[in-house]
């Protein structure tokens, strides 16, 4: 599927705000309502758009820490972790790496009692470092038009 530019302008509007109405996104970017919509259920059929999320505040939910943690597995103990970590409710992404440690979690934690008792649960799978975050400087950044991107 091409992305052309209006379909850059009207994923530029629903990663700004998902719930902007198709009438609405039709006056920024010059089309239709029936046309924005005609756009979109492509775009989701091609799973350029995988879906929509509402952004929940971790602290108003209760849990004081977020932190990036980084595991390097012990021999023979990748796959057992890979099998596990989707049993870990506070993981909120992981990911497969390259370099030193193999994988790397963005986690939310009630306070660090609960932080001690999740990282004795993942030390039996390898060596464990934990980055506390302090506050976001970037978060949740619109993908954009990579050749517009590259002109800037």
């Amino acid at each position: 599927m091409k992305i052309d530019d209006t379909n850059w302008e009207i994923l530029h509007c629903l990663q700004q705000n998902a719930r902007l109405s198709n009438a609405e996104i039709g006056r920024k970017v010059g089309l239709s309502s029936p046309a924005v919509a005609e756009r979109i259920k492509k775009m989701e059929d091609y799973g350029v758009l995988k879906g929509y999320k509402a952004e929940v505040s971790y602290t108003k939910t209760g849990y004081q820490l977020k932190a990036m943690i980084t595991l390097r597995a012990f021999m023979g103990r990748l796959k057992p972790f890979l099998l596990k970590v989707s049993e870990f409710s506070e993981v909120l992404n992981c990911y497969r790496i390259t370099g030193n440690e193999n994988i790397i979690m963005e986690v939310v934690l009630r306070d660090q009692i609960h932080l001690q008792e999740f990282i004795d649960r993942l030390i039996t799978y390898g060596e464990v470092k934990t980055h506390i975050i302090l506050s976001n400087l970037i978060e949740n950044n619109p993908i954009v038009n990579a050749l517009i991107s590259k002109e800037l």
